[in-house]
């Protein structure tokens, strides 16, 4: 089996205008060494996609598909969140936007931790996952978008803690680490992460078609 039709196209969008998600991607991408530039969708100048899908499946093939569209390029893109079973699995794809303002990290955190209070009991863990659906489309109109999935298990702090990453990060706990996402270094976070996990079923994907007979 030959390589992949999109490796020969030399470039690779990124769809997202999100900086926390690009700044993890871009490092993620340069330790795969592809033969292309993957490029943010931003510097195309392609807006966000309007994410009407009910699942991350959904919304992730419906931003590729956006970003290859507008661009004339094969697209890659992530939808992530997290999901808390206590709640249903809340706040799930309305992550970003789970206090009403996309982006508000600091609206959503407050929104989160106020609705796991009834759940609130003294010695309790909240169990919850981060999620990360890749969507990678040759072109618009692909019938046959490769989906890529990472789930990261943790629970969910009292209260924030630490000052890297971005989103849920300073809220997800990892108990056999001692520590949160937010605590973590770059390089360690992407190693375990449910973004890292996707990254890398999309590289072994990538290794099997390359040996492949």
């Amino acid at each position: 089996m030959s390589a992949p039709q999109w490796l020969s196209q030399g470039t690779l969008v990124l769809a997202s205008n999100n900086t926390g998600k690009i700044a993890e991607f871009e490092t993620l991408f340069e330790q795969l060494c592809l033969p292309v530039e993957v490029i943010a969708q931003g510097k195309l100048n392609i807006e966000d996609a309007v994410e009407d899908g009910l699942s991350f499946v959904e919304n992730a093939i419906i931003k590729a598909r956006h970003a290859s569209r507008i661009s004339g390029k094969p697209a890659i893109a992530d939808d992530s969140g997290i999901c808390v079973p206590v709640l249903g699995g809340a706040p799930g794809i309305y992550s970003a936007r789970y206090a009403g303002e996309h982006g508000n990290d600091t609206a959503n955190n407050q929104k989160l931790l106020t609705e796991l209070r009834p759940y609130r009991q003294e010695g309790q863990t909240i169990k919850a996952m981060f999620v990360c659906i890749l969507a990678l489309v040759q072109h618009a109109d692909d019938p046959l978008p490769q989906i890529f999935q990472g789930i990261w298990h943790g629970e969910i702090l009292e209260s924030a803690r630490g000052e890297q990453g971005f989103g849920y990060d300073p809220l997800f706990w990892l108990p056999e680490l001692h520590m949160s996402s937010a605590e973590m270094s770059k390089q360690e976070k992407n190693k375990i992460s449910h973004r890292g996990q996707a990254m890398r079923l999309f590289k072994a994907s990538l290794e099997v078609q390359d040996h492949a007979v």
